[in-house]
């Protein structure tokens, strides 16, 4: 694929007149005031409005990148004398206007004015005292001030205020370009709407206010940081809505905002979408009739139901409740079940459609998108799983697909009929309509769609058995392991769009360097390591036996436990009786109920692991029948190394048994012949 972008690129010849038109383009989409670092610049500027003719984005990009290469990035001193010479000028342009010697200070507040008066006084009171156990002192002091005394200072403040008005608009007067450089570009955009939290803040903060003029910020955030979620539905749909109608005339103003000023690049992604939060939008839903999904099926309604009676008991354990009483039920109760779920379905597509016919187009296109985001299981098809499931799909191509059931084969052959019947139905209600239709169908007209179906699972068999001794997963190249890791990052920056991430990870790559290379070198190395060492695996088994991994052979029936111990251990660990507790515990803990186990039923659980052993031994021999020579030769060929290794282990114990044996019959002969010599030399010297 880089082969084919480069004989692109290669062949596109740019004429003078495009290069000019180029950089005509990349003018207009910067901003007209354009005061960061041009490579800040270069990273933001969005190349999609500088494409033109049948240059693309990506193209234009590119050719900026060459021509950059041949032109400086730095500023030579008579560009910076060109820029002292302004300055000179104008010295008190944008934000150093407020040294102005004429520009009008802001006058103090009350409180700084009580501050200032009574600083000096407690600083000679409490000279070991620091300035912020001063500052806390007069804060108090002020706030324990009498409403008289603290009229003084509020008047002084107000007077003050008022002269600082004045002589302001004298300024800008004086000064009319210092003040036009002083206003932000831009300034005259429609504020954005407000969020219901922040209304509702705004709002109590003004009560506040009025019967604590002297709180500071802190201490209104102290009393208000909490009040927001304890308010009831009621009280914060009302913010909702104030916020909704905020957000709709935010749009209105953005919009004819847009079309006065071309020149700022702004498009509709620039309006601000929604003002309320995922827990705000259910709840104005809801207020406005829309119904709550119904559960998907049957199992999910009883347990919906059963875990709405089960508060107190711990999370990990109420799904393996749910599904053990689940198992207790009758097929009638189950079956009741799933016609109450069906039924609620109906009811929520009906009251669906009332609530959708009640809203704008705009709306039903959202509430539509979320409807089916939620049915979407796993999270949709960017979900861990889907992803999974996707790339498994790659990597096996050629793998074949599971058969179709007998009910897909008759709605297959039905559907096009119905659909031209009732071209009002949906693909999901005309596929509810035909499962409608194939369980009222008799058995004798389901027998046809059957006989097909156990066809083409016997075409499925035949294909899986041929492709069982496939090879593994190709090895990545090199391009292909770095491109896997930073997918995200470029998925991201392109807000993921797919073909355009893809083609810059392409670009970036063919201009990277060796040395940047050499890492993913590597471990495409490690990759095609990996795939020989799997290939050797799966052709011979006594590979597979020396790497410590089990060779797998599709079809071999399973082991049953060998001895009533393990049936019992086994059926201990599948009931989830001892799930809370760690695997080593849970051993122990079978370990000890075993041993507490009469020997009546220890001979129960010993005469159904015979039975199953009897079991196992009739189904592998009718497996083993049923391969070819190839692979009844192989399987053999790894059982017999298998055993071979199992009892050349079990040698070795022997022998270090042996060992152990021996040893300590030397430490008994030593000790006994210590234990004689006192004796030998009593009897010498007597």
């Amino acid at each position: 694929m880089n082969g084919e972008m480069e004989a692109t690129t290669q062949e596109q010849v740019w004429a003078q007149d495009d290069l000019l038109k180029l950089l005509e383009a990349m003018k207009v989409a910067l901003p007209q005031k354009d005061l960061t670092k041009y490579k800040t610049s270069e990273s933001h500027l969005d190349w999609q409005k500088v494409a033109f003719n049948s240059y693309t984005a990506e193209m234009c990009k590119q050719k900026w990148q060459e021509v950059s290469k041949e032109i400086r990035k730095f500023r030579t001193l008579t560009e910076l004398i060109v820029d002292a010479q302004d300055y000179i000028k104008n010295p008190y342009k944008g934000k150093k206007i407020k040294k102005h010697p004429d520009f009008p200070k802001k006058p103090l507040t009350p409180y700084f004015r009580f501050f200032m008066e009574k600083r000096a006084k407690y600083a000679k009171l409490h000279p070991e005292m620091s300035n912020l156990d001063l500052t806390k002192i007069l804060s108090k002091k002020y706030r324990e001030l009498p409403e008289k005394k603290k009229k003084k200072y509020v008047d002084d403040f107000l007077r003050d205020k008022q002269t600082f008005v004045q002589s302001m608009m004298k300024f800008r007067e004086q000064h009319p370009d210092l003040v036009e450089s002083m206003t932000k570009k831009g300034s005259n955009v429609p504020e954005k709407p407000k969020t219901p939290q922040q209304l509702w803040y705004n709002h109590e903060k003004k009560a506040f206010l009025k019967g604590h003029p002297d709180a500071t910020t802190k201490d209104i955030k102290d009393s208000l940081g909490k009040q927001w979620t304890q308010l009831s539905d009621k009280k914060r749909l009302k913010w909702i809505t104030k916020s909704l109608e905020q957000q709709k005339q935010y749009g209105e103003t953005m919009r004819e905002y847009i079309q006065q000023h071309p020149e700022l690049n702004m498009t509709q992604e620039d309006i601000v979408k929604s003002t309320l939060t995922k827990a705000e939008r259910h709840l104005k839903d809801k207020s406005d009739g829309r119904p709550d999904k119904p559960p998907p099926n049957g199992y999910s309604m009883f347990c919906a139901e059963l875990m709405s009676s089960m508060k107190d008991v711990p999370s990990t354990e109420r799904m393996v409740m749910c599904s053990q009483r689940w198992k207790l039920l009758k097929q009638g109760e189950k079956d009741s079940y799933q016609k109450r779920c069906e039924q609620r379905k109906k009811e929520y597509e009906i009251e669906m459609n009332r609530f959708l016919s009640s809203l704008s187009e705009e709306e039903q296109q959202r509430v539509l998108g979320e409807d089916k985001i939620g049915f979407k299981k796993g999270g949709g098809a960017n979900s861990p799983a889907s992803k999974k499931k996707n790339s498994k799909a790659k990597a096996n191509p050629e793998k074949p697909k599971r058969p179709i059931s007998a009910m897909f084969i008759f709605a297959e052959e039905k559907r096009p009929k119905l659909q031209q019947e009732r071209p009002d139905l949906s693909d999901s209600e005309l596929t509810r309509l035909l499962a409608r239709m194939w369980n009222e169908l008799p058995d004798k007209k389901k027998e046809k769609y059957k006989r097909l179906e156990t066809v083409l699972k016997a075409e499925s068999e035949k294909k899986e058995k041929e492709d069982r001794s496939r090879l593994p997963d190709p090895p990545k190249t090199a391009q292909d392991i770095w491109q896997q890791s930073v997918i995200g990052d470029y998925l991201a920056r392109f807000k993921n769009d797919r073909p355009k991430a893809q083609k810059a990870m392409e670009t970036t790559w063919s201009t990277m360097e060796k040395k940047e290379k050499i890492m993913w070198i590597k471990k495409a190395a490690e990759d095609q390591k990996r795939y020989e060492r799997e290939l050797c695996e799966m052709r011979s088994p006594a590979a597979a036996i020396a790497s410590g991994k089990k060779m797998k052979f599709e079809g071999e029936p399973k082991k049953p436990p060998s001895n009533g111990y393990q049936k019992f251990s086994q059926e201990m660990l599948s009931n989830g009786e001892l799930n809370h507790l760690p695997m080593k515990e849970r051993m122990a803990e079978i370990g000890s109920r075993w041993q507490r186990l009469p020997l009546k039923d220890k001979d129960r659980y010993k005469k159904i692991a015979e039975e199953k052993q009897r079991q196992y031994k009739v189904q592998l021999e009718q497996w083993l029948a049923s391969l070819s020579s190839q692979e009844r030769n192989t399987y053999k060929e790894y059982n017999s190394q298998v055993s071979l290794l199992l009892s050349q282990f079990k040698d070795d114990d022997e022998d270090d048994d042996d060992d152990e044996v021996e040893d300590k019959e030397n430490k008994s002969e030593d000790s006994s012949s210590e234990s004689n010599s006192p004796e030998t030399s009593d009897s010498d010297s007597d």
